[in-house]
């Protein structure tokens, strides 16, 4: 077993509150490496104020958040022990425009204390297809190209937890082809991969379970048998249906539609 495959991330009734807002509200989430969680659900449902909790880039208001990893003598706990074995590839992507492709990564290598920077950013540049562009400032690349340098360095201290929120946004067809099958090799290597997704279509390609919120709770969770792309379209256009409060007057208690 690699080690990434034996790190699991654990979140027990986690709570965020901004003033009188709940934007998560006891949600649980459980999850070893090898797998992926495709987390859905409609605009302010919560997903990146979620991402960002496992990421250990935001606090918690109340609950618990464990990640354990090959090698550690005992489960951390916490925002610290997230972040230590945890890539983050969010919507900005902490690149530095003015340096090259190689100087990014080699610079987050240096943060993280990586033995050898230069030959751990050579080696992602390859992985990435970035090899020839290695020199090129990050500020001239295509956005396709940006968000393969940022998930490099999300890898840089290669983290056994990748977590990706909206990773597909503004890409075409052929950057986003390319990114699913970098996905699903991060998933198949071992990793322990969570995506925040609009995309159905895309999450049904990489994820092997998936969960709905609604309101800043779980309103459905999908296993494997309904992760195909029809199956995991229904069962989250079903999830929004059973949100919205009955049609005024309808005795029969009909729900009206999913929204557009």
């Amino acid at each position: 077993m690699s080690p990434a495959a034996a790190t699991r991330l654990v979140a027990r009734s986690l709570v965020k509150r901004f003033g009188p807002v709940t934007a998560l509200d006891g949600v649980d989430v459980d999850i070893e490496g090898g797998h992926a969680l495709a987390v859905l659900g409609p605009n302010g449902a919560g997903k990146s104020t979620l991402l960002r909790i496992l990421a250990g880039l935001a606090q918690a208001t109340s609950g618990e958040l464990t990640v354990t990893r090959a090698g550690a003598a005992a489960p951390g706990r916490g925002r610290r022990a997230a972040r230590a074995g945890v890539g983050f590839a969010g919507h900005a992507t902490l690149l530095y425009p003015e340096l090259s492709a190689r100087e990014n990564l080699i610079f987050h290598g240096r943060l993280h204390g990586i033995a050898d920077p230069q030959g751990r950013a050579d080696a992602l540049l390859a992985d990435e297809g970035l090899a020839t562009v290695a020199d090129r400032r990050a500020g001239t690349f295509s956005r396709g190209m940006s968000q393969r340098l940022s998930i490099s360095r999300a890898l840089v201290h290669d983290p056994g937890v990748v977590l990706l929120d909206e990773p597909f946004s503004g890409l075409d067809r052929r950057a986003g082809d390319r990114l699913s099958l970098r996905l699903r090799a991060l998933r198949d290597e071992g990793r322990l991969v969570v995506l925040v997704s609009h995309d159905l279509a895309r999450a049904s390609e990489i994820a092997d379970r998936a969960i709905v919120l609604l309101a800043g709770r779980v309103a459905h969770t999908a296993s494997a048998g309904e992760l195909g792309r029809d199956a995991l379209e229904d069962a989250y256009a079903r999830a929004l249906d059973a949100s919205l409060p009955p049609v005024p007057g309808d005795a029969g208690g009909t729900t009206a539609g999913p929204s557009a």
